[in-house]
């Protein structure tokens, strides 16, 4: 069973930074998709980043530019470096797994297609 946790959050001001981490244990897969994704309180879930077994990485349009997805495989960890937040990136954080690639192509509205999810880590962004 693959277990996700994520760590990292907290509360910070506009334009602040934070660096999101997600420790994957025992996660076997070589064909896989990993990625980030948020809610805010009455919101959809959303997409915010992801990334395959090829190194292929996808960004929402709201955090490109700003958002940074990264993998140390070494460690089984999947990072998300945010930069320049903003109140709106206000959310709880989840880092989410599958064990097919192609998923990666549907994670902006498809979050529900992820097998595997962790518990989330709130980020708070004050103006």
């Amino acid at each position: 069973q693959v277990q996700l946790v994520e760590s990292g959050g907290g509360s910070v001001q506009s334009g602040g930074s934070l660096r999101l981490s997600c420790a994957a244990s025992e996660y076997t897969y070589s064909n896989y998709c990993m990625g980030w994704f948020r809610q805010a309180p009455g919101k959809e879930r959303e997409g915010v980043a992801a990334i395959d077994s090829d190194g292929s990485i996808s960004y929402a349009d709201s955090v490109k530019g700003r958002f940074t997805i990264s993998q140390d495989n070494a460690k089984n960890t999947l990072y998300l470096q945010m930069n320049s937040l903003k109140p709106e990136d206000t959310a709880m954080y989840y880092c989410a797994a599958d064990g097919v690639k192609e998923t990666c192509s549907y994670y902006s509205g498809g979050w529900y297609l992820f097998g595997y999810w962790g518990q989330g880590t709130q980020v708070t962004v004050s103006s």
